[in-house]
Parts: C-alpha cells; sequence; structure tokens
C-alpha cells in the first residue's frame, strides 16, 4: 500500500497578490476570442490558447474581480478516480496537468499529492468502491482498496470503531490525488496570460450576445460593446442565464455550494478523506484551517449563501468521523453557486449558434478539473471540434441520450 502523507511542515514564505490584479485595462474594439468568466477556467483556458495555439487576441471579461466566484470558494480537492471512462479521461488528463503545473506556470501553487480517501460504511458501498477501482485500473488511474485498518494507517485521527452508526468497513484510495491553493493556481494562470498580452478585463459584466445569422459576433457589456470572432462562456452558476441571452435554453440547474474553515491548528490530518454517507470531506489547508463541505443546497438559486441545516449535518458528520475535532472552533463559512445537469456531469463545446461555445455544468467537480478543462476548451475554440476528452460532455447528449451519469453510478458526489 503507498502513502503520500501531508508534508510535515507549513511553507515559510507565500507570495503576495500579483500586481496585474489591480490593472484593469479599458476593453479594446475587438478580439479573436472573448471569453466570459474570470474564474479559474477561463483563466486557464486563456492561457491555453495562448500556450498551445498561439492565440493571444483574447479578453477575459469577469464581472467581478478576477476568480472571485467559485474559483474562491471550493475545497481545493483534486482527484481522478471517477467510474466511467469518459469521466476518468478528462480528469486523469487534468491530474496529470496538475503534477506539472507549478513548473508550467512558474508560480507556486502548494500542489500536495496526499492521497484521497472515500470511505465505505455499508456492504453496498464496498461493492461500488471496489467496481470504481477496477474500473481505475482499467483506465491506467492509481486506484486501491484499503479496509478499516489500512484507512486508519493512513489516516489515524478516523474512527474506526466498529460500532458506531456509520462504520467504515474500508475505502477507496487514490495515492497521487491531493490539494492545491485555488487563489494561487488562479493567479498562476492570469499571471501567464497577462505576459502572452491577453487583456483581463475586471468589473465588466456581460449583458448581451451579439447574434446574426446564427452567428455571435461580439458582446454587450457594461462598459460597452466588444467585437469578437469567437466568445466562450465559463461563468460557472451563470451560463444558462448568458446561453439565454443567445436563445439557448440549457439543462441546468444552479445550487448553491457551502464550505466552511476551521481556526488554525498544528498538521494534524494527513490526508484527505470523504464520506458519502455521512455526507463530509475534510481536508487540511497549508496554514492550518481544516477545510470541510458536503453537497448542494437542494434548492435553486443565484445567492452566494446557503442553509444553515446543511453546515450543522456537515459539521454532525465530521465529528462522527473525527471526534477530535470536537473542540475546534469554526473560523468562517462560505458559499458558491454550482450549475447542475441531469447527469452531474459536464457539458463543454459547441453550441447551436455558430463561434459560441460553452463549458458550464461542473458541479462540484470543476476545480479539480481546471487545468485538464482549459486544456481541451483551448483546443475545442482552436479548431471549432471537441477535443476527445470533452467530446462525450457535448450539448447534443442531451438529446441523443448518450448521458454521463458519474454521480449516479460511482456512489460518490463530489
Amino acid at each position: 500500500m503507498s502513502s503520500h502523507l501531508a508534508e510535515p511542515s507549513r511553507p515559510e514564505a507565500l507570495p503576495e497578490q500579483p500586481d496585474f490584479l489591480w490593472r484593469n485595462p479599458e476593453p479594446k474594439k475587438s478580439y479573436d476570442v472573448v471569453i466570459v468568466g474570470g474564474g479559474g477556467h477561463g483563466l486557464a483556458t486563456a492561457y491555453y490558447l495562448a500556450r498551445n495555439h498561439g492565440i493571444t487576441n483574447v479578453a477575459v471579461l469577469e464581472k467581478g474581480w478576477l476568480a472571485g466566484g467559485n474559483m474562491a470558494r471550493n475545497t481545493t480537492i483534486i482527484r481522478s478516480n471517477y467510474l466511467w471512462d469518459e469521466s476518468s479521461a478528462i480528469y486523469e488528463h487534468s491530474l496529470k496537468l496538475w503534477e506539472g503545473l507549478e513548473d508550467d506556470l512558474g508560480y507556486p501553487i502548494l500542489f500536495s499529492q496526499r492521497g484521497v480517501l472515500n470511505l465505505a460504511h455499508s456492504l453496498q458501498d464496498v461493492r461500488d468502491s471496489v467496481r470504481r477501482v477496477n474500473a481505475n485500473r482499467l483506465n491506467g488511474v492509481d486506484a486501491e482498496w484499503v479496509d478499516a485498518a489500512g484507512v486508519k494507517e493512513l489516516c489515524p485521527i478516523v474512527n474506526t470503531s466498529p460500532d458506531v452508526r456509520y462504520p467504515v468497513m474500508g475505502a477507496t484510495y487514490q495515492p497521487r490525488a491531493g490539494i492545491a491553493k485555488h487563489d494561487y493556481v488562479a493567479w498562476g494562470f492570469a499571471r501567464r496570460a497577462d505576459e502572452y498580452g491577453i487583456d483581463l478585463i475586471q468589473n465588466c459584466q456581460v449583458t448581451g450576445l451579439d447574434v446574426q445569422g446564427g452567428r455571435v459576433v461580439g458582446v454587450q457589456t457594461d462598459r460597452g460593446p466588444i467585437a469578437a470572432g469567437k466568445v466562450a462562456l465559463a461563468a460557472a452558476g451563470h451560463s444558462s442565464v448568458l446561453a439565454g441571452m443567445a436563445g439557448i435554453r440549457l439543462p441546468l440547474q444552479s445550487h448553491p455550494l457551502q464550505a466552511l474553515v476551521s481556526e488554525l491548528l498544528e498538521p494534524v490530518h494527513p490526508t484527505v478523506v470523504m464520506s458519502n454517507a455521512v455526507h463530509v470531506y475534510v481536508s487540511q489547508a497549508h496554514k492550518g484551517e481544516l477545510v470541510m463541505g458536503a453537497g448542494v443546497d437542494s434548492f435553486n438559486g443565484y445567492g452566494q449563501r446557503g442553509a444553515f441545516h446543511i453546515i450543522e449535518r456537515q459539521m454532525a458528520a465530521a465529528l462522527e468521523l473525527f471526534p477530535v475535532f470536537a473542540r475546534a472552533h469554526l473560523l468562517r463559512t462560505w458559499a458558491g453557486i454550482v450549475d447542475v445537469t441531469p447527469d452531474a456531469s459536464p457539458i463543454v463545446g459547441q453550441t447551436p449558434v455558430d463561434e459560441l461555445y460553452l463549458n458550464c455544468g461542473w458541479g462540484t467537480g470543476g476545480f479539480k478539473a481546471t487545468p485538464g478543462v482549459g486544456w481541451c476548451f483551448a483546443d475545442t475554440i482552436a479548431h471549432d471540434k471537441p477535443h476527445e476528452f470533452v467530446a462525450p460532455f457535448t450539448l447534443e447528449r442531451f438529446t441523443t441520450g448518450a448521458l454521463v451519469d458519474e454521480h449516479g453510478a460511482a456512489a460518490v458526489a463530489h
């Protein structure tokens, strides 16, 4: 059994916010590509357009500040141990990029391959988990099944007593999985995009899409109209609103997704632990906070806040698995907005409107896919043809019925 435990010490020096975050250029009258959404996916797409395809006449439009949406409101988990071939392909591609991303960007992202445990609490959990491990191995994804003793060895603070309400019967384990510092990831992509001459335009809200003869030709913004050869939508939580501006109705629902952190603690949690039965996932950030999350709030909404009972249940679940957390103090909670499709898999690719491209519907999986989908979305835009890793996730699958029901099949929500 392999083990990638957390680093024993915290980094001594962390980078300051890059100065380009405070620059905000005036938009030009036209661009080859306009990307709507200045989060992780939008910034990664802009970077790979320049790096891989030499396309630099690009604007990234963000209605707030760069990476101030879901990119700043996630729990930083990275993994690729998904069940279906289609899902494992894009997430494994992304994980391979994560492994070299710090060198590629020339910027620290604090990527820590400390491993991820997905706990099993019932016989059906065990069957589903072993099935997923075998599927992962067939796809070349590192995965292991560990019993309760193995869980205890990897994460000594997990309660593996057999007389609890949801006893730990074992877990899947992906050693190469881990966490990264979300805002540093965004800054790294933005810094490199800025160096390529890409315009990163903040406080610029898109208010309309200009469509002529079935083709998008530009965007309307609160800072004036901008002509565009191609437009890419990558604004998590608001994709259905933006697509509606071009007359496209998407099979999406928007939900709040909450998370929280504790006060700073000494290193106690060496890996990442996820449980779908009690519904919580926990890691420890480099600075020392315990980072916890759960599932989406059941109601639809665009507000970046959620119901308190979700936090209560999440904390109760955490204490069942980690009694040692009982005396930890809550530091802060927050919420983002996620788009969820009927099959809980993303939509990436072309739309019925020529030169209009879509990247949305990631639900709880968006952060871990950041470099992978940025790479593939840029390739799709550059060639006007879906990259092979995102081809299964085109919008037309909801017409043909070729769904990728990862959530329902894998028994893992995140």
